[in-house]
């Protein structure tokens, strides 16, 4: 079976100056209102760029299609969304735990809810695009965040942080996109947001290993793994 050839996902120029710039705002903004009305399958880059008030012409001056679009406007999405994971993570190490997962929760959940018509577009587009390249880079920035503030907790140390924190990520990720998939009423959506937080901190505290004050973290692990191996 021959292969199939992936269409070109890169945009063809690179905005600089503020009008050029403005004028791509206006075409992510007019991608997510027409995908929100249309859905993915209907969108054509014509329809955007009538939504956008900008000629096919410009359009096709960054994007040659609209997988094109699609990627970069789900780019442009999660590098900001990770940008905010890591400035919340940075400026969390060294505290308990409870108020690290509280920190990344709600700022997780805070960027997905700010605009949540933004999130459903994008939810909306997935289907329409191979997006694993950005997920990957996306995952790779946030682990790097979390297990790095993880591993300075104030109260606890993991003996195995990256599964640690892969099942955290995944539990977070997961539901809150859960969330908008049954596109849950506010309440209800808060009341998940809650529990979530209640679930999360109770796994880290019950696979976690007390760190006494002053204890080193690297000797407390070598310590969990003598322990475990022993037994």
């Amino acid at each position: 079976m021959p292969s199939r050839t992936s269409p070109r996902l890169d945009a063809r120029k690179k905005p600089r100056q503020a009008r050029a710039l403005a004028t791509l705002d206006a075409i992510f903004e007019a991608t997510i209102q027409v995908l929100l009305t249309d859905g993915p399958y209907r969108l054509t880059t014509t329809r955007v760029a009538l939504r956008a008030g900008v000629s096919v012409g410009t359009m096709y001056q960054y994007f040659p299609n609209k997988q094109a679009l699609f990627y970069a406007l789900n780019e442009r999405y999660m590098d900001t969304l990770a940008e905010k994971v890591e400035t919340t993570c940075k400026a969390r190490h060294g505290i308990p735990v409870r108020q690290m997962v509280e920190a990344l929760l709600t700022t997780y959940w805070n960027a997905k809810m700010e605009r949540p018509d933004v999130t459903q577009a994008l939810y909306r587009a997935i289907a329409e695009l191979d997006n694993g390249p950005l997920i990957e880079a996306f995952g790779r920035r946030v682990d790097a965040a979390t297990t790095t503030m993880l591993s300075s907790a104030s109260d606890a140390v993991f003996t195995d942080l990256p599964g640690v924190n892969l099942t955290l990520l995944t539990t977070i990720f997961g539901t809150v996109r859960n969330v908008f998939e049954r596109n849950l009423p506010s309440t209800e959506a808060e009341a998940v947001r809650e529990q979530l937080l209640l679930m999360c901190t109770a796994y880290l505290e019950a696979v976690s290993a007390q760190r006494t004050p002053g204890a080193n973290p690297a000797a407390l692990r070598c310590g969990c793994d003598a322990a475990a191996t022993a037994s």
